[in-house]
């Protein structure tokens, strides 16, 4: 792939990738997998001086578990998460939702943080880091701050990172044993963005749904957290009419763009029928 001129550095850690990101400036971008910035770089929708690589930082490989929660260092790999081994359901959902991931070459480079640090309206670790209450971890001049998924996307590939900030890390909480999940996709082709998406959590106990998460890709500018559809759900049984009820809260939370090939009536229909395969997949597994 050929790109424009652009000086190349490579950071030995999260402290020196900062560094280099402040010398830069707003010309500056970073490199972690490069799957979706390389294609960005090479046909000009990107503009930048300076490409800034984490390849060489140490202290942001790895992942871990702690304290209810899980860790992402920002170089985890998607082919990483695909998979995980973890006894948690989490481990599920994030292993289901990791198939639909591009191609198994992408997934072998891209990471799972720099998917929420491009924030692609149409990516399945948006749309779940919404519904799961992810965290993000920054790292700038001024410290290291945490965000929380809420607040973190601003609009298609725009979030609350300032130019001299690296995404070090990504938490999410764990599921905890008994909960159910499930994922659904429509997408045109095996290596496509998603036309849209679903994926979901959900908890039961004495017959009753107790609390729900419903994350949506594709449905906005930026992924969308379904509360109406949980509402509709929570203190439910889980009946398929209480699935329909939430599917078409979840359709009419969405506000797609329609597309050449997927019209924003068609996205919102398929929102809520992948809304009811998800949240079918999930109860069968809570119950």
């Amino acid at each position: 792939m050929k790109l424009p001129p652009i000086s190349y550095r490579r950071a030995g850690s999260a402290d020196e990738a900062v560094a280099l990101l402040a010398e830069s400036g707003d010309d500056a971008a970073v490199l972690a997998g490069g799957q979706s910035l390389l294609l960005e770089l090479r046909y000009g929708d990107v503009r930048r001086g300076v490409l800034v690589d984490l390849a060489g930082a140490a202290d942001l490989a790895g992942l871990a578990v702690a304290d209810g929660e899980l860790r992402l260092g920002a170089l985890v790999r998607h082919a990483a998460v695909e998979r995980l081994e973890l006894d948690d359901p989490l481990a599920r959902l994030l292993r289901r939702a990791a198939a639909y991931v591009a191609h198994p070459p992408i997934r072998a480079r891209g990471t799972f943080a720099g998917s929420l640090a491009w924030a692609h309206p149409a990516a399945e670790w948006c749309a779940l880091a919404r519904a799961l209450d992810a965290r993000m971890t920054v790292r700038g001049p001024a410290g290291e701050r945490e965000v929380a998924a809420e607040d973190w996307f601003r609009g298609p590939h725009r979030t609350q990172r300032a130019p001299d900030e690296v995404l070090t890390a990504v938490t999410l909480p764990l599921l905890g044993a008994g909960a159910g999940v499930g994922f659904a996709e429509l997408r045109r082709t095996s290596g496509s963005f998603a036309l849209a998406a679903a994926g979901c959590a959900v908890h039961v106990a004495a017959g009753r749904v107790t609390r729900a998460r419903i994350g949506l890709a594709n449905a906005a500018g930026v992924p969308v957290r379904a509360a109406e559809a949980e509402a509709a759900l929570v203190g439910s049984d889980g009946s398929p009419d209480a699935v329909r009820a939430a599917a078409d809260a979840a359709a009419a939370a969405a506000d797609p763009a329609s597309e050449p090939h997927c019209s924003a009536e068609y996205r919102r229909h398929a929102l809520g029928v992948l809304t009811a395969r998800a949240l079918t997949e999930a109860l069968g597994e809570a119950a």
